[in-house]
């Protein structure tokens, strides 16, 4: 990604060419008396909006009970209440 470094006052008269150069992904350095101040870059493009349930119905679960409780951990749970 090539940079180039323009003072402000040549910057304001070749604005439209700097501008094309940032969007074919040049990065330009703006300059106040030989000194970098600024960097124009390009602007991200922004992501696609994302449609919550596009996976609905496509992913399958077996015969697993991945909500009841598993009688082994409950029971544990129920010895260290008695203790505790």
């Amino acid at each position: 990604m090539p940079s180039v470094t323009v003072n402000t006052h040549e910057a304001k008269s070749r604005l439209s060419e700097l501008l094309r150069r940032v969007e074919s992904g040049d990065e330009v350095l703006l300059a106040r008396n030989g000194a970098v101040v600024a960097k124009i870059i390009a602007w991200p493009v922004p992501h696609a909006v994302r449609a919550p349930g596009l996976w609905k119905g496509r992913i399958g679960y077996g015969d697993v009970d991945i909500v009841g409780s598993d009688l082994e951990i409950a029971a544990l749970f129920d010895e260290s209440a008695e203790r505790g």
